[in-house]
């Protein structure tokens, strides 16, 4: 008997899973809410400006592993192999040579530009643009695997725009790390940021890395994009591992910490949706999505059939990422849980400001009345949303309320709605809204079909694909295509306990992994052919729509820009 833990932070939480390696049982399982981030604290979203503290990070394994073991069945701690972490991404941060986060130092414990920068934070998008720009000028395109465009919610634009803007950060810094880099280097007791081992998936699809540049493009290419990067290349990385393999094992100080032993293997980290692809058990030319606040679409394919295809406006494709051996080709949405979010925000606005303050109630009551009817309101909407026919409003938005990761990367662009007229209630806005997720996904299917990318199957991981039958269903009749859904709660969780697994040798191979730790699908959506034919139609106007505002906006920046 030998079990595993898988540790997935997400955006809003940390979540940790025991998993038994040969049968895949989920053993045990442990959650915890960033406590800086739910007060918003080092974040201006009007600014796109989002940060997270690396305590958050720090306290939040230690008390997510002891949950979990806390409700195991006795003896389990001894039982425990491997660990392995996912991580958001791309979520970089400035470090010491020692590799510690400047916000871990006592100068910088405040200090927003010193955080983590969150794969949200859109603060970044000149720096972005200007990558591209000297990108396309270049002998050599070095976003040439990345999809062509780069985005501001990648590693060196982050880098660069903080920079520009904080001295003290900027004389502080050596390196500069990902969050998935960053936790097992802390858990193994790294004090050389040299010494840490940087993940292919991310150094790959976010840092423009790649093995025909010799791994980071050269360090006259980011003089060209500003002085400031001079050097930095140097104290950067040029090899990447895949996540198959052990980053060390346990120091003292976190296995006692974490109540493991000190030989417990902790591998290589990666970003959450390659890990939760792993989880979902996926397949080659399958498109494995992981949906929740935003999306990432996974797939994977032999390198045999794809080796020298290069696909234009995805978030990269690179070998191993997913899983070692084969082609791992990333896509995905600024926004997608995040745009019922903030219309169910947008609604309780009225109840968190008004019933408050009612003299009809105590404040108490006031208090729990706005919290119930905010809790509820996504489910009614959806209830409401259901009833409503396909277009039978003549509303369309788009789901840009993020920016647009895929197809071409753009956080310069906004969402809309068009068609509303004084019928348009709440639920026909939201049901818009879905929609507009949906047809979003569909502009990623097309674009790799019309790459030369075969799309053979659907999965669905994550929140939105375990708790939103609206939004599954509609999703299929906009693909026109079925969709498994993965049976775990906790796909990327169940994904790193896979690659756990393999570093610590229980498994040979990830495929071999997920064939034994593997859980299964437990529904499938299946297209209804009366919506699938009016969605054609609607997707059509959605593309027009998407147009439109997309020339609008630009042309509103050049006059700005005069």
């Amino acid at each position: 008997m030998s079990y595993v833990i898988g540790i997935d932070y997400g955006t809003d939480s940390v979540r940790s899973l025991i998993v038994d390696t040969q049968s895949g049982t989920e053993i045990a399982s442990g959650v915890f809410y960033y406590p800086r981030w739910q007060k918003g604290l080092y974040c201006n979203p009007a600014r796109n400006q989002f940060r997270q503290h690396p305590l958050d990070y720090v306290e939040g394994i230690e008390i997510v592993v002891q949950q979990a073991l806390a409700t195991a069945p006795a003896g389990s701690a001894e039982q425990i192999k491997g660990i392995a972490i996912d991580t958001t991404g791309s979520t970089p941060v400035a470090v010491d040579k020692t590799g510690t986060p400047l916000a871990l130092l006592p100068q910088f414990a405040e200090h927003p530009h010193a955080m983590f920068l969150l794969w949200k934070d859109h603060t970044a998008i000149r720096e972005a643009a200007e990558i591209n720009d000297l990108c396309g000028r270049w002998p050599i395109d070095y976003s040439r695997y990345a999809g062509g465009v780069y985005s501001s919610e990648w590693f060196w634009a982050k880098i660069l725009h903080t920079l520009r803007v904080d001295a003290a950060v900027r004389q502080a810094a050596y390196s500069w790390v990902e969050h998935c880099d960053w936790i097992p280097f802390l858990l193994t007791g790294g004090t050389d940021v040299h010494q840490m081992k940087r993940s292919r998936c991310a150094a790959g699809h976010k840092a423009l890395w790649h093995k025909d540049f010799d791994g980071l493009p050269p360090n006259d290419f980011w003089i060209a994009l500003d002085p400031l990067l001079d050097g930095l290349r140097t104290r950067l990385f040029s090899e990447t591992y895949t996540s198959d393999e052990p980053a060390g094992t346990l120091s003292p100080e976190w296995a006692e910490r974490l109540g493991l032993s000190p030989s417990v293997i902790v591998g290589v980290g990666a970003f959450d949706a390659h890990m939760g692809a792993v989880g979902g058990q996926i397949e080659p030319y399958h498109l494995s999505k992981v949906m929740g606040t935003s999306t990432c679409d996974m797939l994977v394919a032999p390198l045999s059939e794809v080796s020298t295809h290069v696909v234009k406006g995805i978030c990269g494709q690179v070998e191993g990422s997913v899983i070692p051996g084969m082609l791992g080709l990333e896509a995905g949405q600024s926004a997608f849980g995040d745009v019922y979010a903030w219309f169910t925000q947008l609604l309780s606005w009225p109840l968190q400001h008004l019933v408050a303050a009612s003299p009809l109630l105590d404040a108490a009551t006031a208090q729990r009345v706005a919290a119930e009817a905010t809790d509820r309101l996504l489910a009614e909407l959806s209830a409401a949303a259901a009833e409503i026919e396909p277009g039978a409003d003549g509303i369309i938005a788009l789901d840009w309320l993020n920016g647009r990761r895929t197809p071409d990367a753009s956080q310069v662009l906004k969402g809309a709605i068009a068609g509303l007229q004084l019928a348009s209630d709440a639920p026909r806005v939201f049901r818009a809204l879905v929609e507009a997720t949906c047809f979003g996904a569909r502009k990623i299917i097309d674009r790799f079909v019309a790459e030369g990318i075969p799309i053979e199957g659907v999965i669905g991981l994550g929140g939105v694909a375990k708790k939103s039958p609206l939004v599954m269903q509609i999703m299929a009749d906009v693909l026109n295509r079925p969709i498994r859904i993965a049976r775990s709660e906790q796909t990327c969780a169940l994904g790193a306990a896979m690659f756990a697994a393999v570093a610590a040798g229980v498994h040979p191979t990830v495929e071999m992994a997920m064939q034994t730790m593997g859980s299964g699908f437990d529904a499938t959506y299946v297209p209804d052919a009366v919506a699938a034919a009016k969605y054609d139609l609607i997707y059509q106007k959605y593309a027009e729509l998407g147009e439109k505002i997309e020339d609008f906006t630009l042309s509103s920046l050049v006059l700005e820009s005069h």
